[in-house]
């Protein structure tokens, strides 16, 4: 720096403006006056901003169209810019900044689309259905064999407060990665037991969802990962990844089965295996507590 000379000020880019297709789980957040936030974790398909609030989700993916919908996901049409770990951020009034981006909601989309009414019949033909596409996949469960999920299929069944709520607690954080294995399972129980016990008019099973919901919600973010927490919390008002729903709309009735069980079961290393596997246990439960034949 030459003597006598002031320092530069330091240039301020103009961020780029777009705009992204929105859950519906969103719109607390980013209508809620702007707050900090952190880039938690990247990679090319998506990028996820751990919000510093108490509201629910409080972290946000924003993702590209090759990546999975999750039911705290912003659906962005161009590619993600280069961003690393622990970078600030900010969501609310309106928008998500990060990196050179301001992202706006221009539609939004809901993550817990009800079902409409479905006759049980046809959830006790889907159950052997699931159950063989399930056992016959080579993409198996992260836990399968784990005592803790038993426990929590018969306590389902039998509606016992006392050995769900116990099985759930022993597999909120069980395994490793961004979800672990034993919060994917519960996830795919909610939204299970919401979706189909609402309509299949099983009201136990909707109780029963209320009741767990509760449970591994309640201490979540202490005990697992910040993004598998905030999944945690969407499966509990019944919200899902776009895969997830589309099983729950075959197991209806509404469309095939097969393909649409192939693409959860892709997903992730064990967790389209682990979702499938709460959902299995969900649909059993919903019969079993509607006294309706498997």
């Amino acid at each position: 720096m030459t003597v006598g000379t002031r320092p530069r000020a330091p240039r301020t880019h103009p961020r780029t403006q777009t705009t992204g297709a929105a859950s519906a789980a969103l719109r607390p957040m980013l209508e809620s006056p702007r707050r900090p936030a952190r880039v938690l974790a990247a990679f090319p398909a998506g990028v996820y901003l751990e919000v510093r609030a108490e509201l629910e989700p409080h972290v946000i993916a924003v993702v590209t169209g090759e990546a999975t919908r999750l039911p705290n996901a912003v659906v962005l049409g161009d590619r993600l810019p280069r961003v690393a770990v622990g970078d600030e951020a900010s969501v609310g009034d309106g928008a998500i900044e990060f990196g050179p981006l301001s992202l706006r909601a221009h539609r939004w989309w809901d993550p817990a689309p009800p079902l409409g009414p479905v006759d049980p019949a046809q959830l006790a033909r889907s159950l052997p259905a699931l159950t063989g596409l399930c056992d016959r996949s080579p993409r198996r469960p992260g836990l399968e064999g784990n005592g803790a999920a038993a426990l929590l299929a018969e306590g389902c069944a039998e509606a016992s407060l006392l050995n769900s709520i116990m099985a759930a607690e022993q597999l909120v954080g069980l395994g490793p990665g961004l979800t672990p294995s034993g919060d994917d399972v519960l996830a795919g129980l909610l939204v299970a037991l919401r979706h189909l016990g609402a309509a299949a008019g099983a009201g136990r099973a909707v109780w029963l969802a209320d009741w767990l919901a509760a449970a591994v919600t309640f201490d979540a973010r202490s005990r697992t990962t910040p993004i598998s927490a905030t999944l945690l919390h969407c499966a509990a008002r019944g919200e899902a990844s776009g895969e997830v729903l589309a099983v729950l709309r075959a197991l209806a009735g509404r469309q095939s089965l097969e393909p649409v069980l192939h693409r959860l079961l892709q997903l992730g290393h064990t967790s389209g295996a682990d979702l499938a596997w709460g959902l299995r246990i969900g649909l059993a439960a919903v019969l079993d507590l509607g006294g309706w034949e498997k």
